[in-house]
């Protein structure tokens, strides 16, 4: 099974793609948008592209494990990908995925700014390698 994963944020989202035959999960890039409705078009054309059999969404949660506004937002979307693409969306906790992803270009020799673009990608990849070991 092929999946896109995605790692919602207000300006920029990431992307991974991956399956559950190998359990590699790949960055895809990043979408920037401006409102709900940009970022869904934006999404569209990356499932169009992808063709994946699901989503896989990053759930935000506070390091407590409570829900807030941020974690209600990537519910919400999941929601509003599900009823448009016709496509499953399993939610994933995505905490600690952005830090994950600082380590990962921790000593890549790369600038502020490169890792910055690079950032959202890498973090929908750890949400999805999450995913897919727990599978």
């Amino acid at each position: 099974m092929r999946f896109l994963a995605i790692d919602p944020g207000n300006k920029r989202t990431g992307l991974a793609v991956g399956d559950d035959a190998t359990k590699v999960a790949s960055p895809a890039g990043v979408v920037e948008h401006h409102n709900d409705e940009h970022r869904l078009d934006q999404l569209g054309g990356a499932i169009k592209q992808h063709e994946p059999d699901a989503l896989v969404v990053g759930l935000p949660l506070n390091m407590d494990g409570t829900e807030g506004p941020a974690a209600s937002g990537a519910r919400a979307l999941a929601q509003t990908l599900a009823q448009r693409f016709a496509l499953q969306v399993h939610l994933v906790d995505e905490r600690l995925s952005s830090y994950e992803a600082n380590l990962q270009m921790g000593r890549s020799g790369l600038t502020h700014k490169q890792k910055k673009s690079r950032r959202d990608a890498l973090a929908a990849a750890v949400v999805l390698r999450s995913f897919l070991e727990s599978r």
